[in-house]
């Protein structure tokens, strides 16, 4: 069994490494296409803009879990506050 799994191991390995292969072949042929080098540039760069979103979002969730413990905080202290008696307005007597 142990003979198996390393035999499907290499195959697993070896059909990732021929996919990268391809992919980069595939790349390389894009590049040499007219306006090719700009897409390709276009995709790198929408990339990174996408790792700066999911690196923000990511601080988003961070920042809503501090929003909520500060509302819990917020909510016992109201509750821990007694409420002061407001005194009514005193009317002066007028002419």
């Amino acid at each position: 069994m142990a003979v198996m799994a390393e035999t499907k191991t290499t195959k697993d390995e070896d059909v990732i490494a021929r996919l990268a292969g391809k992919g980069e072949q595939a790349i390389n042929r894009l590049a040499d296409l007219p306006g090719g080098t700009k897409a390709l540039q276009m995709f790198n760069d929408l990339r990174s803009r996408v790792d700066e979103l999911s690196k923000k979002v990511r601080g988003i969730d961070e920042l809503e879990q501090r929003v909520a413990k500060l509302e819990k905080e917020l909510a016992a202290l109201k509750r821990a506050q007694k409420p002061v008696a407001q005194k009514a307005p005193t009317r002066k007597a007028g002419p």
